[in-house]
């Protein structure tokens, strides 16, 4: 190569260098800011169920200490399961067509 040719190739072969370095970074930077936040997802999920098993909990206290509710609860379950036997099946139609 000429030396004016390198005049020019050296000082951009420097910028390219920099420009990729910049790139790297900048990925990076995108998937540790993806980590945090998928982190900080499942943070509030295990929260979100925990709250949820504790509520169940008091729930469940409560109707097991109400002997009403039970009751209700089983002249429920019968009626569900009256119901259930009576039900038409949940994707089969009701009649044939013929016509076609």
């Amino acid at each position: 190569m000429k030396s004016i040719e390198l005049q020019i190739a050296i000082p951009k072969t420097f910028d390219a260098g920099k420009l990729t370095e910049q790139k790297n970074q900048q990925s990076m930077l995108n998937h540790q800011q993806a980590a945090v936040q998928t982190d900080q997802q499942v943070m509030k999920q295990r929260n979100t169920v925990i709250e949820s098993a504790e509520s169940e909990k008091t729930r469940n206290s409560r109707d097991s200490s109400s002997e009403e509710k039970s009751e209700d609860n089983d002249h429920q379950n019968a009626s569900r399961q009256e119901k259930h036997k009576h039900a038409s099946h949940p994707y089969k139609g009701g009649f044939v067509d013929y016509t076609g």
